[in-house]
């Protein structure tokens, strides 16, 4: 029997559509159809419809609507009748609203299919495309193009997403997608590309993808992975996040023609973090593309920016330690200026220079102190841009007992002398543990400034090379020194101009150096002075050094042979498991994408372009990785868990002590198959002592540091928590560690208003997402030193404070956090400032 439907179109007759049409009739009304009540309604209708047609002849969608209702009648069935009729009503009402679009797009089936589709997934009255249709008419003119009609499509979608009804966000989202697969198949026809594989091919002849995929593999995987790819996977993301992902991430041509769609972007992506792998390649690029294309995981910004391109700069961190050296530092000015180029941000040490009016050579008074070399790392971060795409971004430490500190604390405030200043680069203060006592217990005592120089030279060690008792008993030692000079300052007008900064330029960042190197697990082997761009790296540093230059004989010309020791350049490879988009109660979810995540981390470590040669052979010895978060407060809000309680201390030490197993357990595996990095012998993982330290003797914990000793460890650094502000935006999901600001505002942008709600909004949601300058910071201080037990490096970890705050609570937020053990303090947001979120590090 042949079904004609109302587009025309005709269709085999199926008795199934049937029954589900009055099964979800009975399910409305609260009832069930048996299966023998199914039965006898079927026939009846059959039997209505042999009665009118015959057998083999033609049938409409709509009689056969009007004989179910006869049949649910004659059975006594009025509540299911009533409700079934109810439902022909309602599909008509969506039916002739959908036709209105189809008289504005006669050539767009594939923007009325979408609608369809969005009638269908989104139910709610507030979500009812007539409200669609009548913002998209204010914004109507005439003799509009189609092309442009969809744009302004896609406006009213955006502009009818508000904080009651947030989902507009995802209709926006799908209404962008299908104007940008359009724009794309007619891109794709315009080179004769019909298949991945032919677009890999000519990407790569364009320069545009790396040659060594199509060296990696052949057509015939390509054609197998193009098979997994699944479309419907963009549905998952919002408005933002993909209009983000398609003008950011997608490659395109040199005149901005996009040329890769989100989900093959995903798959070149994870085609090139498999590339290496020897054992079952082919399931590895199944497993890092689910965990992209899902928003499962998300890689740092140049991950995906530079993944599959030709300069596949694949990290975001790099740490130098600047020498006190004319040299020296004006190598770490280049090394500053190459990473830069290729997209990675820097975190500089400052504490080993020199301070203003110390000695040269003999001649007193003769140096002019860190803050002429700032600057100069200040304009190298205007002049050298990332990729084009913005500055370059840099992090100035300096410790908090060097002789320039002051001048320091003044780098980005607005009084001053505009010589001394520096507005481009971000200062961070390392700390010691008696810093923090004696502002605590002696805040009217006095506090001693020192020159790195004049100690090494007075005393022949560096104060800054130790930590803890050692550095306090040599620190004491100085002070007592008359040869040393001091420059003398209260304690508490030192806290005054680290809270002044803080609360006008949202720095200095903060840097506890005592209680990053105690818990180093490999401080057998270094030293770690500070941390990176966002602070959430904490690994062993050590300055490059020049050892000689000699002059030599190469194919018959005069060279100059520079030798170079490398040092501990540090670099860090960034991902972030995204919480609000995981099932964080099941382990097994948790630790298989973990295993994913770590395996994919460990991965760019061998295919990483380095843009310096020092951060190559850094990264081979410690192989260094670090797998953080995002979505932290949309998990809470989805688990309905109030910031500031006990349940949440409770709930992420539970979360965090499962991430933090799974990724030891992984990169254990890892080491199992490849090798444990350079210098496992005697680290804190191969003793043990790691495990003791943080109290994880017992049960499972007990097994796996005999697995880790007996397997080794892959990656001397395991875990980071980065901000990921951008990246976080892709997934849909709330940004690092970070309370929302606002469950809704809307961002000015270039092409208009941006909408921003937070994630998975709702009745059931709304009360847990609290802004975050309204939450009591204490409670944000004492979860981060919860989750800090379980992050072997640090956290990018943000404080948020109002105009109500005073220069105690402050200071008493600063100690909690020293006192709970948190490492490092990334910005202090005033609610009055506006400071520039990091997206370098976001991952």
């Amino acid at each position: 029997m042949i079904i004609g439907k109302r587009n025309g179109n005709q269709e085999e007759y199926c008795a199934a559509k049937i029954k589900r049409a009055m099964a979800l009739a009975f399910h409305s009304v609260g009832g069930v159809l048996s299966a023998e009540e199914g039965e006898q309604l079927l026939q009846g209708v059959e039997r209505k419809i042999r009665e009118k047609a015959g057998a083999g002849e033609y049938v409409s969608v709509e009689e056969i609507q009007d004989y179910v209702e006869q049949t649910l009648m004659e059975g006594n069935y009025y509540k299911e009748m009533k409700s079934y009729i109810l439902y022909r009503e309602e599909r008509t009402k969506k039916r002739k609203t959908r036709q209105k679009f189809e008289v504005q797009f006669p050539n767009r089936p594939d923007l009325v299919k979408a609608l369809s589709r969005i009638q269908k997934d989104f139910v709610e009255e507030e979500y009812d495309l007539e409200h669609l249709h009548g913002k998209f008419y204010t914004f109507s003119k005439p003799d509009t193009s189609e092309e442009e009609k969809l744009t302004m499509l896609i406006k009213a979608a955006v502009e009818l997403t508000t904080q009651e009804a947030p989902r507009w966000e995802m209709i926006a989202a799908r209404l962008r997608l299908v104007e940008f697969h359009h724009g794309l198949e007619r891109t794709m026809k315009k080179y004769h590309i019909q298949n991945f594989y032919e677009k890999i091919l000519y990407l790569t002849e364009e320069g545009l993808y790396g040659d060594y995929i199509l060296k990696a593999y052949s057509r015939e995987e390509i054609q197998e992975f193009e098979a997994w790819l699944e479309d419907s996977r963009n549905q998952k993301m919002n408005y933002s996040g993909l209009e983000l992902l398609l003008s950011r991430y997608v490659i395109r041509t040199g005149k901005g023609v996009p040329m890769e769609s989100p989900q093959e972007m995903f798959m070149g992506i994870a085609m090139h973090l498999a590339m290496k792998e020897e054992k079952q390649r082919s399931s590895w690029v199944r497993r890092f593309y689910d965990m992209l294309s899902l928003l499962q995981v998300t890689m740092a910004t140049p991950t995906l920016s530079n993944a599959r391109k030709p300069y596949h700069q694949l990290s975001s961190c790099f740490i130098d330690t600047v020498p006190d050296s004319l040299d020296g530092i004006y190598r770490s000015i280049d090394n500053f200026a190459k990473v830069s180029k290729f997209g990675g941000g820097m975190g500089m040490y400052f504490g080993k220079v020199r301070a203003s009016g110390s000695a040269i050579r003999g001649f007193e008074g003769a140096a002019g102190g860190v803050i002429r070399w700032i600057r100069l790392a200040n304009d190298t971060a205007v002049a050298v841009d990332q990729l084009g795409m913005r500055q370059g971004a840099v992090a100035v430490y300096l410790d908090a007992w060097h002789k320039d500190l002051p001048e320091f604390l003044n780098l980005r405030t607005n009084n001053g002398d505009d010589r001394m200043k520096a507005h481009d680069v971000f200062p961070a203060v390392c700390y010691p543990d008696y810093f923090w006592q004696q502002a605590r217990d002696n805040i009217e005592g006095d506090w001693y400034l020192l020159c790195p120089h004049e100690v090494l030279t007075i005393k022949g060690y560096c104060l800054e090379d130790c930590y803890g008792n050692e550095w306090e008993e040599k620190y004491r030692d100085c002070i007592q020194d008359s040869r040393i000079s001091k420059r003398v300052i209260p304690i508490k007008e030192i806290i005054r101009l680290i809270i002044k900064s803080a609360v006008e330029t949202g720095t200095p960042f903060t840097f506890n150096r005592d209680i990053v190197n105690r818990t180093n697990p490999n401080r057998h082997k270094g030293m770690i002075y500070c941390s990176n761009l966002c602070t959430e790296i904490a690994q062993n540093m050590s300055a490059i050094q020049q050892t000689e230059q000699r002059i030599e004989t190469v194919d018959g010309e005069t060279v100059v042979v520079t030798v170079t020791r490398p040092g501990e350049f540090v670099v860090c490879n960034l991902a972030s498991l995204s919480l609000g988009n995981l099932d964080m109660e099941d382990e097994k979810e948790v630790e298989f994408v973990t295993e994913s995540a770590v395996r994919a981390l460990d991965n760019v470590i061998d295919l990483n372009f380095f843009p310096v040669p020092y951060a190559k052979v850094n990264n081979e010895k410690y192989r260094p990785i670090g797998l953080g978060v995002s979505g932290y407060h949309h998990m809470l809000a989805k688990k309905g868990i109030m910031w500031e309680s006990e349940e949440h201390l409770q709930y992420v030490e539970k979360v965090f002590e499962n991430i933090h197993y799974a990724a030891i357990q992984a990169s254990s595996r890892i080491a199992a198959e490849k090798g444990s990095y350079g210098y496992f012998e005697g680290s804190d993982w191969q003793t043990g002592e790691y495990f003791t330290q943080r109290d994880l003797t017992e049960g499972r914990w007990e097994n796996l540091q005999k697995e880790v000793k007996e397997q080794g460890l892959r990656n001397g650094y395991l875990l980071a928590v980065a901000p990921t502000s951008s990246t976080s935006i892709i997934a849909g999901t709330t940004a690092g560690l970070d309370p929302i600001m606002n469950r809704y505002f809307l961002e000015e942008k270039k092409n208009g208003l941006m909408p921003r709600v937070a994630p998975e909004l709702s009745e059931d949601t709304f009360w847990y997402y609290k802004n975050a300058h309204y939450i009591q910071q204490s409670w944000s201080v004492r979860a981060c030193g919860v989750r800090q037990r379980h992050i072997d490096q640090a956290q990018s970890m943000n404080l948020y404070i109002t105009n109500d705050y005073t220069f105690r609570r402050v200071l008493e937020l600063y100690i909690l956090a020293w006192e709970c053990g948190v490492k490092t303090l990334y910005y202090i947001r005033s609610k009055s400032l506006e400071v520039e979120e990091c997206e370098v590090c976001s991952s």
